[in-house]
């Protein structure tokens, strides 16, 4: 789950350059989204190619619910990290962990104990010193973001009914497809010219979300998802390295306060989260 979240902050980090027009004219949300897919599709067809993996029996209603609230959840992020710091933006979108725990309790029967709890708001914590209320962090794209927070935690309930029963190869190269679809449909409305570079970068993007997603799903088939998945704020320090390494943007004495929450909410579920 660390890995995967700093593949995902990457793929922010991505999105966030080419909607700010690195390598060209900017890119808008819906295109970049379109490209993440079809580029994670082309990845994933190699490996189809030589595993050859089983369709039958595929829980088809599953994987559409899932593969559209993919695909809202990584626009709307998408457009939000272009409009906001990438740090603010990832916090918002951090609150997924919460609808995960709570659709987990209705929909996947798990228990969330008191640590567990302990542990959410600890990072729930960070999350809201990191938001600053009254700050910039509050207007159109913070809603951006908050949707894709939505979206994403519903999203990962979706994986978790998935990989109990499907092999993780299937389940990537059916989101894909369906969301390559769904996206380029999306997208056909946008569509302006796409540079070379900017080519590159979206291929980029698709690589490292389906590394991502693989290493996602491989979590949360060997624990329960309440657990395994607040351990994604993790992303949120990942983005703030990346966004002072590559736009120089120093981290706020709220930003290290609210990161720092935020990862010991992490370190107590990983000490103590399989005690209930």
């Amino acid at each position: 789950m660390v890995a995967a979240s700093a593949l995902i902050a990457a793929t922010t980090l991505i999105a966030k350059a080419l909607g700010l027009g690195a390598g060209g004219e900017a890119l808008h949300p819906l295109q970049i989204s379109a490209g993440r897919f079809a580029f994670a599709l082309i990845t994933l067809s190699f490996f189809a190619l030589w595993l050859r993996p089983d369709f039958a029996g595929a829980r088809w209603s599953l994987h559409v619910g899932r593969s559209v609230c993919g695909w809202a959840g990584v626009t709307l992020m998408f457009a939000a990290a272009a409009r906001i710091p990438l740090a603010d933006a990832t916090a918002i979108s951090f609150l997924s962990p919460l609808v995960t725990m709570g659709l987990a309790i209705a929909f996947l029967g798990e228990r969330i104990g008191r640590w567990r709890w302990t542990a959410a708001a600890i990072s729930v914590c960070g999350a809201i010193v990191l938001l600053r209320p009254g700050t910039d962090a509050f207007h159109l794209a913070a809603l951006l973001a908050l949707g894709a927070a939505l979206l994403m935690g519903a999203e990962a309930v979706f994986i978790k009914r998935l990989s109990d029963t499907e092999p993780p190869l299937r389940i990537l190269i059916i989101n894909n497809l369906i969301g390559t679809m769904i996206a380029g449909t999306a997208a056909a409305a946008v569509w302006t010219g796409v540079s070379a570079q900017q080519w590159l970068l979206l291929a980029m993007l698709g690589i490292a979300m389906v590394s991502a997603q693989a290493l996602f799903i491989q979590a949360l088939r060997r624990t329960d998802a309440s657990f395994a998945v607040p351990l994604f704020y993790l992303t949120l320090v990942f983005a703030a390295a990346y966004d002072f390494a590559l736009f120089g943007q120093g981290l706020a004495t709220a930003t290290v306060i609210g990161a720092t929450l935020i990862v010991a909410g992490a370190v107590v579920i990983s000490v103590r989260g399989d005690r209930q």
